[in-house]
């Protein structure tokens, strides 16, 4: 790595995460004991059930588990030290999503979670991240009526280590990396002080304050995540029901935190609608994957009990803020990215993807990000994030944005709306880190015959490499500057291609799901254009 590229790093991280990190590294994160007194329920009736485990997670209800397309099975107890899958399949071991699986006996629920806690005092699982979630998905079953079997002394015992878990997490909070690290860690802590009575569970809510802090400034004025991934954006709007559902039956929350919570999720679920494609599924943009958080079908039906409806945004079809928009013209509806890298603090989910759009029609994905299936540093990684696997333009064979590492940033991309009227036309651009005397200017245009993209390269010519990834199944034949493209369902339609540039085939990484790499094909154009370039998709 070269010092100017950790200086461009570095140069954005707050001071906070500065102290975070030097405590992080100094001291780790040594489990808390719990001595007090055994905090009790707050008792009250669940509005609505708590939603299951996410789609992508399975458990069978013994030894076998699933995620992240790998199953590992424990001929005996579970092996709470097992790294044989990588970090992220231990993490989501120790986060017990899989708890939630609706098939399992409260009886086994019961014994794993025993065993965790006279097998595990101290190790892997003591991570902040996943005792983050471990904190939420066991209090989420202690509230589920018939969950757990309705013994005391167990139902003590798990209170207990709960108390040593919120104890250690608000001693170590994650401030060096602060963004959806640090809101689940809050969140975590509020939900056990609202699910929980004594003094014990007074300091855990005593975060609600931070929590209010951290949606304020994580969730914009448009509703959307700042992180700008629709992946996080879901799995943080569940955390934000389950607080609100707990703080509607628990008789502890203040007026302010249940109004806070409400406003923020219909506001969350307007922006996550907005995110979704007509087969219901979320778009790719940066690090997300289908699977790890739940559809926004599921999302609204658990925030209806609650009192939940989602807001539109305003404008309709603009996330103004995150800087994404909705064109749409039947049977045409294409989303489009048009923002850089954000937070600057923490941009380790973004990718260099300025400009980039997914398009579906009648339904169907035709042109599609690239997803995410692993975050583990190497050519998978790079290619999840690389601007050449997105709809955009890469310049002179490099990326906007300065990516290194797993989840680093160095140079960032400026990428800016001009201006916006959906649903029909948007328009922006991007100037590459490196290229800060070559600008980007993209246009997009929605009709009901069609999407029109003209690009134009103003100042500095340079190399380009136009990038139209395709939905897989879908096989395109060139001829006479054009491509046919034919859908899963046998839609038929034209792309018209600029003759500026040079065009082939060839073929892509597609990671719709954690665990998951396909191969997918690409319309790719090269040269280096002086004049604009207009892109056309319609029906055949």
């Amino acid at each position: 790595m070269k010092v100017g590229t950790l200086l461009r790093t570095l140069r954005h991280v707050r001071p906070v995460q500065w102290a975070g990190r030097l405590r992080h590294r100094l001291h780790g994160v040594r489990p808390l004991a719990y001595a007090g007194p055994t905090p009790t329920p707050t008792g009250g009736t669940a509005i609505t059930p708590f939603l299951p485990v996410p789609p992508a997670t399975h458990w069978d209800g013994q030894g076998r588990f699933r995620w992240l397309e790998r199953e590992v099975a424990f001929a005996g107890a579970i092996d709470w030290e097992f790294d044989g899958e990588g970090p992220l399949w231990s993490f989501l071991l120790h986060q017990f999503h899989w708890l939630r699986e609706p098939g399992a006996s409260a009886e086994r629920r019961a014994a794993v979670i025993l065993d965790w806690i006279e097998g595990h005092p101290e190790g892997f699982g003591w991570c902040l991240d996943p005792t983050s979630f471990r904190i939420f998905n066991w209090t989420k079953v202690l509230l589920t009526p018939g969950a757990l079997p309705e013994d005391t002394k167990l139902r003590e015992a798990i209170v207990r280590s709960l108390a040593s878990q919120c104890e250690t997490l608000a001693h170590h909070l994650e401030t060096h990396l602060l963004a959806n690290h640090y809101f689940t860690n809050l969140a975590a802590l509020t939900f056990a002080g609202l699910a929980f009575h004594g003094a014990a569970a007074d300091r855990w809510l005593a975060h609600s304050a931070a929590f209010r802090g951290e949606l304020s400034e994580q969730i914009g004025t448009d509703g959307a995540h700042y992180e700008r991934s629709p992946m996080y954006h879901a799995a943080l709007l569940e955390q934000v029901l389950d607080l609100l559902h707990a703080a509607r039956i628990s008789g502890r929350a203040s007026d302010a935190l249940r109004d806070t919570l409400h406003d923020a999720a219909a506001r969350m679920l307007g922006a996550l609608e907005l995110f979704t494609h007509p087969d219901g599924e979320i778009a790719l943009f940066a690090d997300s994957a289908f699977g790890f958080a739940h559809p926004t079908a599921v999302l609204a039906a658990y925030a209806r009990p609650l009192g939940v409806a989602p807001r539109p945004t305003d404008p309709p079809g603009l996330l103004d803020a995150a800087g994404y928009v909705r064109l749409e013209a039947v049977p045409f509806v294409l989303l489009a990215s048009v923002a850089g890298p954000a937070p600057a603090y923490q941009p380790g989910h973004a990718h260099a993807d300025g400009l980039g759009f997914e398009l579906s029609v009648a339904g169907e994905r035709v042109v599609t990000n690239t997803g995410v299936c692993e975050y583990v540093p190497g050519p998978a990684r790079e290619a999840s994030r690389a601007t050449r696997c997105h709809a955009t333009l890469e310049l002179d064979g490099r990326d906007q944005s300065e990516l290194w590492a797993a989840h680093r940033l160095g140079g960032r991309a400026e990428v800016r709306l001009v201006s916006a009227a959906p649903p029909h036309r948007a328009e922006a651009t991007c100037r590459s880190w490196f290229a800060r005397d070559t600008l980007h200017r993209r246009s997009f245009e929605a009709h009901t015959d069609g999407i029109e993209l003209v690009d134009r390269i103003e100042g500095h010519a340079r190399p380009v490499r136009s990038t139209l990834p395709l939905a897989p199944g879908i096989e395109p034949e060139l001829a006479g500057g054009a491509a046919r493209l034919r859908t899963a369902a046998g839609l038929e339609l034209v792309v018209d291609l600029p003759g500026e540039l040079a065009w082939s085939v060839e073929r892509l990484p597609y990671m719709p799901a954690f665990g998951r790499c396909l191969e997918r094909a690409a319309l790719v154009g090269t040269g280096t254009p002086t004049a604009r370039m207009e892109i056309r998709i319609r029906l055949a």
